[in-house]
């Protein structure tokens, strides 16, 4: 008897504390990225189009937009970052907006505790403040952000509803923090993985190739059946102009990565030799 008067007051409460669970109008969304060495995280509601007129009527121009839908849309940087050619310390800021049809004003607002747009304006939280001309394109029916065009040193973040979008560039401190990583590392009995990775980054970025040069024997010394690392050292020594030590490195990568059934690095380096023995 006392079980059954267990399981009807467990049931009672269950029922009394389920919740009728429907689709959200603007679903949240959160997006994080790698630019770089930096982590960029952006938290925000995708109201959608539904057969409106956006901008100059549900959006009014010339007026402070949320920017979304609900909470405030977030972005956060682990880093120091420069956006649209202005630098931000690292942190998470509100993103407001002030669209209007030939300019936006998007502005990076230190206080993130705001639902919707604050009530009391302080121009001393701005962080930062760009103004950017929107473009045109396809109507996109959720309101979105994403990042694109990533390199190492930066990418694009993009804003866009119905047809109208803004594009602004992001700037990283990738060469500050992996210039400092590699000294870091090369002090402390570095493994071949740190040479192979310190050789690839400055090949990459156009740095000292002769220092690179000294990386990547090191890497291939330290493992000689990596058809990756031969396939860097010829691109390296290429860059040096070093034609022969170049064709060797290449054909010594063909051959192990023939060994290994990697037909993507076969095809590069066929394609490599095929150029540096006209």
């Amino acid at each position: 008897m006392r079980n059954t008067i267990l399981c009807l007051i467990f049931l009672v409460g269950s029922f009394a504390s389920a919740q009728v669970q429907t689709p959200q109008p603007s679903p949240s969304s959160h997006l994080s990225q790698t630019v770089g060495l930096t982590e960029v995280n952006i938290k925000f509601s995708r109201p959608g189009k539904k057969g409106r007129v956006i901008f100059g009527d549900l959006v009014p121009y010339g007026k402070l937009w949320r920017t979304g839908a609900n909470k405030n849309t977030t972005i956060s940087f682990s880093d120091p970052v420069t956006i649209g050619g202005n630098q931000i310390a690292a942190g998470e800021y509100a993103i407001f907006t002030r669209p209007g049809k030939s300019m936006w004003e998007v502005i990076f607002y230190n206080d993130t505790s705001n639902w919707g747009t604050p009530s009391d304006w302080d121009a001393d939280k701005v962080s930062t403040s760009v103004e950017v001309a929107p473009t045109e394109g396809g109507s996109i029916e959720s309101f979105s952000i994403w990042i694109s065009n990533l390199h190492n040193n930066g990418a694009i973040l993009n804003m866009g509803w119905d047809t109208s979008r803004v594009a602004i560039p992001l700037e990283v401190p990738t060469v500050a923090k992996a210039s400092a990583s590699i000294k870091e590392v090369m002090k402390n009995n570095p493994k071949h993985r740190d040479y192979y990775s310190a050789a690839v980054y400055y090949l990459q970025e156009g740095q000292d190739l002769n220092k690179a040069k000294e990386w990547i024997a090191k890497a291939v010394e330290g493992k000689s059946d990596a058809y990756w690392y031969f396939r860097q050292q010829s691109l390296i020594l290429a860059g040096l102009n070093d034609k022969e030590g170049a064709i060797a490195a290449a054909k010594t990568s063909l051959e192990l990565a023939k060994k290994a059934g990697n037909p993507d690095y076969v095809a590069l380096n066929e394609a490599s030799l095929a150029e540096w023995t006209k």
